[in-house]
């Protein structure tokens, strides 16, 4: 099969490559880390006030549901064609699946361990830090994981706003509008291996930090 793959401007083209991949991973680490944050502090609440549990997944919930170029409309006529029009949705859509896997992290904790911290006299805070945070991270990690990967995704569509944002996506809007697939394959392949990549330092960071599970699995 012909790709039409013109190397001569691929090379001619690393430089710009660089700035993109490094602006994609710019604008994905803002919106996990402003998520992760926000969605922390809701699941702490959603799991220390059950009556709160439903109110704050419906919320994440029906976020999720905007859809992105929609929403990128509305916010233009509010902030312009600025970072925070671009980070607000990337935001949003994070926090379903933050706030699920946090909670869920702590919802793993057993009754008894939670029970033998409140006997040694720790605080809420206390135990929080250090007892359910350490046995929650699995699962906060495998959130962490899929809100990475899908926010890498969802950085390709900022694309539209304009040469200033998108990342790697500026390469497959441009493209597309050139008929040029040669653009078209510089912005999507890079954005997909970028996706794996850090998928898979994530899971090496989680390996890492948590020997103790991969000692229990071996030990199964």
């Amino acid at each position: 099969m012909d790709l039409n793959v013109d190397v001569a401007w691929i090379v001619d083209h690393l430089d710009e490559l660089a700035y993109r991949t490094f602006q994609h991973l710019l604008l994905a680490s803002i919106a996990v880390g402003i998520g992760f944050v926000i969605s922390f502090f809701l699941a702490v609440i959603a799991v220390r006030r059950r009556a709160a549990y439903a109110p704050i997944l419906a919320f994440s919930d029906v976020l999720y549901t905007i859809p992105s170029l929609a929403l990128f409309a509305v916010l233009i006529s509010v902030t312009g064609i600025t970072l925070l029009t671009v980070e607000i949705p990337l935001v949003m859509y994070t926090l379903v699946i933050f706030v699920r896997n946090i909670a869920a992290g702590f919802d793993s904790v057993p009754t008894d361990v939670i029970g033998a911290a409140d006997g040694l006299g720790y605080t809420s805070s206390q135990r929080l830090w250090r007892v359910e945070v350490p046995l929650a991270v699995p699962l906060i990690i495998a959130g962490l994981r899929l809100a990475a990967v899908s926010t890498i995704g969802l950085v390709t569509v900022t694309s539209i706003l304009g040469d200033s944002f998108g990342g790697l996506g500026f390469f497959i809007l441009e493209g597309y509008r050139r008929s040029f697939p040669t653009e078209l394959y510089f912005g999507a392949i890079p954005s997909i291996l970028l996706a794996f990549l850090v998928d898979a330092l994530l899971v090496r960071m989680e390996r890492s930090i948590t020997p103790w599970a991969r000692s229990a699995a071996v030990a199964s």
